[in-house]
């Protein structure tokens, strides 16, 4: 089975605007997507970072939130995830197109599995 790729790194952020531009203007970061709440996702190419605009009425604190990996099939990593004792990935939302699943390792750190990687459906097929 070919080795998952660390692809994507979360941040909770206060202002996600403020962070997308210093990470463009800085390191030639691209803004592929913002979502209405004002997260804003960057890539260099091959990393992705997301921004996530932290909100007041949350229970989110700011600062590292999650990573993902994108994979070529996600149920043997989740077979493997169950065969170690730990929870199945749960499926994400719907409305959510980075990532598939969300799982958590042997200390509760999340992280995403995605098969269809982590750039917005279109985004991914353009490229």
């Amino acid at each position: 089975m070919p080795r998952p790729r660390l692809r994507h790194l979360a941040f909770v952020v206060q202002d996600a605007k403020k962070l997308a531009d210093f990470y463009r203007e800085q390191f030639a970061m691209e803004l592929f997507h913002q979502d209405p709440d004002g997260s804003h996702f960057l890539t260099d190419g091959y990393i992705n970072l997301a921004l996530i605009q932290q909100r007041l009425d949350g229970d989110v604190a700011a600062g590292f939130n999650h990573f993902g990996f994108e994979v070529d099939a996600v149920e043997p990593i989740a077979d493997r995830l169950a065969a170690a004792g730990l929870p199945r990935p749960a499926q994400r939302p719907s409305d959510r197109p980075f990532a598939e699943y969300r799982a958590i390792d042997p200390e509760g750190n999340w992280f995403d599995l995605s098969a269809h990687g982590f750039l917005p459906p279109g985004v991914a097929e353009a490229q």
